[in-house]
């Protein structure tokens, strides 16, 4: 056979043995469609629909024609293959035996139909093994993902009968292994369970058997509410009673049954276009502890994590550390992590789980595994919207890679889940202070509970902050300070820090002045070490003078997870170099850590303490409010760098001390923003919690830009879903109004468009209520370009002209140009090229005059597109670049894209087919860049090829 085509996996294709480039992912969605109908008619409108769903391009049947010539070109040197067009569609002729798929279905029905269990179980074999991975790769179209599921469960079926032939046959052994890996797939599958339990059984393993089964029982009663299928229980009740009938038959051969036929090759992976990006190393391990003894056991254990004791790999590798507050857990994997960083070529991820955080809140997964999917190389706006959808993705991007995964301070396994890896190349370490049962028993995590340091480890840890020469001239009294800090090497370090600070003083002095306050520290002391390390920390607290005890108090109402210096000032009211001096002084204590330059941070035990400290001082109302506005204004300044012409909002007055940051450019706001972003995040969350509902409103308004500039549309939903339940307990519609806009925009952008269809309704609703012209206007202006988006110009200008009436009533200039570009894009899509050319020459004088260099990048690409239609392709050009470098000026990327785009265009008019590929493939760039624009990639790789 001189062809084979391929969709179970990628679509692939090779002709005499030698791997076929079919071109971008829509030219194989193309070929999918009739690979899978080989044989058939396919009409037009069908293929249309398979091949983009709901949201074809505007001329679908010219891009179809183009991918189908290409398929032809690349297809013919193949004898066996044919491509024709016919009335009204179009037909692939092949072989059915040269498509994987068809064969799949063959070889299934021959193995069913077979009388010898041999032959079958052969024929199953034959036919699972044409399988290289999910059908169709990562192709995605309504179409080709519900089909993709039709085939992963004959996958599955087959998978199953086989199983029962095998089982039948003694085969148990040799399923094991393939059972437990699709178990963990299909965890509701009675048939399935009912197969894994009498191969653990039949193997000797009674006790696991049962364990299958109670897994499966309450999965059932908890997702679906049912018990399972009585023939599942019968087969419960007959391992119990070691039923006899659960042998295997005595004609069962006793020798695994050779293999009679060799599974064909995989189709090896074709040129795949123009090259992506490559995916980053993570390197987000934090800083290794500085001082570190000990922990050889431990250490030893995380070593044979990796090594996995030479046993076969097949699922990750978990280390769950477990133990008390302030017993070393961090530093244990830190010191870990950091001394066998070259087993992870592959990079490392790390983040702080917050599960014991003094807020209250534990870090949500999902939150975790964007920034994960971030750090892996997908751009914002490629993250998808659900978080099993984004968990997939995660799964998918680590598999085969060996990473380092940290999670520190986890709250439970519940918290842990989403965050595994997948495959088996990953090790994950886990740190907890509960012991995460459910991890280590459903997930085979190897538990390592942390106990205090031994006496001998103690006094070389204290040896290391203090000299080994100070601690042995006074033995004794080192002794005494160490049996205070009860083996916790938190406490430790925090009390060889406050001699340190001293060293003038014998420890014999800080001894006994430890053993005097302890006696008024009972009241702290619970019987426990975490009790224990609250009597050091209040002692390190009392020892401090009165200006940095007062700031480490203050501290506690900052929602974290870190503080820059700027920020600790405004918590504290006092300028930036007294605070330095005295975050200085608390991180020689060792109550906070610089963990980068200028940024600090608690452990969170210690956050909790400081938490306990505020909720007693009388200052601390107003240094909330402080460190808020703070965080406000200076957002708010930012904001206004980023985008100068937005309609402003107006700011509540900040209290006295807040200190907002004053940048100098766009630059330096949009990196305060990206340095920042977690604090905003949290501090929107506590003005949730703290009923300050205006701030709330604020803050989410001043991170809007940077949110939509990044495509962080998700944070957009958070910030905006907090901003509108605000703006609903102040009862003020205008707000409410502004947040379903923001929502709406977020929602479309994910593709959830039912949900931002409904916001904008209501914004429009409440807009029209308060006669709020500007708002309508903005919203209409919203609606004209998701409809654009979707082409349907004509409803586009019918949006985009009453944004320009309401934007006239009320004399906005900066709308009124922002609405006048709308129309002139709307007309010029329409083939109405002279209205365009008019309107935006008209917007370009307004933006001008306002110096709105924003619109103005904008309307000279819209004006270009104009000029380009009318034939002027020079003074296109001009008009496209004036927008270009507008758009490098405000690090805009995807206006940059469309202004390449829109230049390759022009040029391929021009008759420069050179510079147009050129300025295509820069914007594919962009692209790739960006994320979540495969259909933009396909129509421009389209124009590549065939220009």
């Amino acid at each position: 056979m001189d062809t084979e085509l391929g969709v179970l996996g990628s679509v692939e294709a090779r002709i005499a043995g030698r791997p076929v480039d079919l071109g971008p992912a829509r030219q194989r969605c193309v070929l999918a469609v009739l690979v899978v109908e080989a044989n058939h008619h396919v009409p037009v409108d069908e293929l249309t629909y398979r091949v983009w769903g709901h949201s074809p391009p505007r001329e679908p049947r010219g891009s179809l024609y183009s991918y189908l010539s290409r398929l032809r070109r690349v297809l013919g040197d193949a004898e066996d293959v044919r491509l024709d067009r016919q009335a009204g569609g179009y037909l692939l002729t092949v072989d059915p035996g040269a498509v994987d798929l068809h064969r799949f279905r063959d070889l299934i029905a021959r193995a069913r139909a077979a009388t010898d269990e041999a032959a079958a179980a052969a024929l199953f074999d034959d036919a699972l093994g044409l399988w290289r991975g999910p059908a169709f790769g990562t192709l995605d179209t309504p179409w080709l993902s519900d089909l993709r599921d039709v085939l992963a469960q004959e996958r599955v079926t087959a998978q199953l009968d086989r199983n029962d032939i095998q089982l039948s046959r003694g085969r148990h052994a040799e399923l094991i292994a393939g059972l437990l890996a699709l178990t963990a797939e299909h965890p509701l599958d009675e048939r399935l369970a009912g197969q894994y339990m009498l191969a653990l059984y039949r193997s000797g393993r009674p006790s696991s058997a049962l364990a299958v089964y109670q897994d499966i029982h309450d999965r059932l009663a908890e997702e679906l509410g049912t018990s399972p299928h009585p023939s599942l229980q019968d087969l419960h009740q007959e391992i119990l009673r070691s039923s006899p009938s659960l042998a295997v038959s005595p004609t069962a051969p006793a020798s695994a049954h050779a293999q009679d036929t060799t599974a064909p090759q995989s189709l090896p992976d074709p040129s795949p276009g123009p090259v992506p990006p490559p995916v980053p190393v993570a390197q987000q391990l934090p800083a290794p502890p500085p001082a570190f003894v000990g922990r050889t056991r431990e250490i030893g254990l995380l070593d044979r994590l990796v090594d996995r004791d030479g046993e076969a790999e097949t699922t990750v590798g978990i280390a769950a550390i477990t133990g008390t507050g302030g017993v070393g857990k961090t530093c244990l994997a830190l010191r870990w992590a950091h001394d066998n960083v070259d087993r992870f070529p592959d990079g490392h991820l790390y983040t702080n789980l917050r599960g014991f955080d003094a807020t209250g809140r534990p870090t949500p997964p999902d939150e975790v595994l964007r920034a994960f999917l971030e750090a892996l190389g997908t751009a914002p706006g490629a993250i998808p919207a659900g978080a099993d959808a984004q968990a997939g993705l995660y799964r998918t991007l680590t598999a085969g890679r060996r990473m380092l995964i940290l999670l520190d301070n986890a709250h439970d396994t519940d918290q842990v889940l989403p965050l595994l890896p997948g495959g088996s190349s990953c090790t994950v370490v886990v740190t907890s202070r509960r012991q995460l049962t459910g991890l280590t028993c459903a997930h085979g995590a190897r538990p390592l509970a942390l106990d205090a340091l031994v006496p001998d480890e103690a006094r070389r840890l204290f040896s290391r902050h203090l000299g080994s020469e100070r601690v042995g001239a006074e033995p004794r009294d080192a002794t005494r300070i160490l049996e205070r800090c009860a083996g916790l090497p938190l406490a430790i370090s925090i009390l060889a820090a406050r001699a340190a600070a001293n060293p003038s003083f014998p420890l014999q002095a800080l001894a006994s002045e430890l053993d005097a306050a302890w006696e008024s520290l009972d009241a702290f002391d619970g019987g426990d070490r975490s009790a224990d390390l609250r009597a050091v920390f209040s002692w390190s607290y009392a020892a401090l003078d009165t200006g940095p005890r007062r700031l480490f108090r203050l501290l506690g109402t900052h929602p974290g997870p870190d503080i820059a210096t700027p920020a600790a000032a405004a918590v504290a009211g006092l300028g930036p170099r007294e605070t330095r001096s005295l975050l200085v002084e608390l991180a020689r204590a060792h109550l906070v850590s610089e963990h980068a330059p200028g940024r600090y941070t608690l452990h969170d035990l210690l956050r909790e303490y400081a938490v306990e400290l505020s909720a007693e001082d009388p200052e601390t109302p107003q240094a909330l409010l402080r460190g808020v506005d703070h965080s406000l204004h200076t957002a708010h300044a930012c904001d206004r760098l980023l985008w100068p012409h937005r309609d402003p909002i107006t700011l509540t007055a900040a209290v006295p001390g807040a200190a907002p940051v004053q940048h100098a450019d766009d630059r330096e706001a949009l990196q305060w923003f990206e340095t920042e972003h977690a604090v905003l995040a949290a501090t929107v969350e506590q003005t949730r919690r703290a009923g300050l509902h205006r701030h709330t409103c604020q803050l989410a308004w001043a991170l809007s830009t940077y949110h939509g500039r990044k495509g962080k549309w998700h944070d957009v939903i958070a910030t905006q879903t907090a901003a509108l339940e605000a703006a609903t307990a102040l009862d003020d519609p205008s707000e409410q109004a502004r947040a379903h806009r923001e929502l709406g925009c977020a929602y479309n952008e994910i593709g959830r468009h039912d949900e931002a269809d409904d916001h904008l309704a209501r914004a429009l609703e409440l807009y029209h209520a308060l006669e709020d012209h500007k708002g309508e206007a903005q919203t209409h202006l919203v609606l004209g370009w998701i409809c654009d988006r979707f082409g349907d110009q004509r409803e586009a200008l019918h949006h985009d002209l009453l944004a320009l009436e309401l934007f006239q009533a009320v004399g906005h200039l900066a709308g009124q140009a922002r609405a006048l570009n709308a129309v002139g894009w709307d007309y010029a899509q329409l083939s109405e090229y002279e209205s365009a050319a008019a309107h935006c020459r008209a917007a370009l004088a307004v933006q001008q005059k306002l110096g709105d260099r924003r619109g103005e990048a904008n309307t000279w690409d819209s004006l270009g597109f104009a000029y380009q239609h009318l034939g002027d392709y020079e003074e296109a050009v001009v008009c496209y670049h004036s927008s270009l470098a507008l758009n490098e000026e405000n690090g805009h990327r995807f206006n940059l894209f469309e202004n390449l785009d829109h230049l390759g265009d022009v040029h391929l008019a021009m008759g420069d087919e050179e510079a147009a590929r050129d300025y295509w493939r820069q914007s594919v760039t962009i692209l790739r860049e960006l994320g979540s624009y495969d259909a933009d990639i396909d129509r421009i790789t389209a124009k590549m090829h065939s220009a």
